[in-house]
C-alpha cells in the first residue's frame, strides 16, 4: 500500500506541475523536446491494439485494451515507465516499454495526446 500511496503523490505533483507547464520544460531540458512526427515511424508497436474501438487482447487473458488518442501526454509517458520498470504488469506492454528510449515515449505520447 504505500508503493500506491507514494505513487499517487507522484501523479499528484505531477499533474500540479504540468497544469503550471513546468513538465514540458523540464522534458526539454533533459531529453530534448518531445516530437509527434518523429513519433510516425515508432507506431506500428501501438496502433494495433490502441487503435481500435473495442478492442480486447486475449493474452495472458482477455483484457479490455484501451484507445489512448487524446490521453494526457504525461499520462502515457508515466503509464510506459510503470511497465518498463514491471511497476505496471502486462506482459505485452512491458515488452514494448522495456524496448522504448524516454524520448521514445515522449515523442509516442507526444503523437497520441495530438490525435482526437
Amino acid at each position: 500500500m504505500k508503493l500506491r500511496t507514494k505513487m499517487t503523490r507522484t501523479l499528484s505533483a505531477l499533474a500540479v506541475m504540468a497544469s503550471c507547464g513546468f513538465i514540458g520544460q523540464v522534458q526539454a531540458q533533459e531529453s530534448g523536446a518531445a516530437n509527434a512526427k518523429a513519433a510516425v515511424n515508432k507506431v506500428s508497436m501501438c496502433i494495433g491494439c490502441h487503435s481500435i474501438e473495442g478492442y480486447k487482447s486475449s493474452f495472458p487473458e482477455v483484457y479490455h485494451v484501451p484507445k489512448i488518442a487524446g490521453q494526457n501526454a504525461e499520462y502515457i509517458v508515466a503509464a510506459l515507465k510503470e511497465y518498463a520498470s514491471g511497476a505496471r504488469s502486462f506482459p505485452t506492454m512491458e515488452a514494448i516499454a522495456k524496448s522504448l528510449s524516454e524520448q521514445d515515449m515522449a515523442d509516442l505520447a507526444a503523437y497520441y495526446s495530438n490525435l482526437k
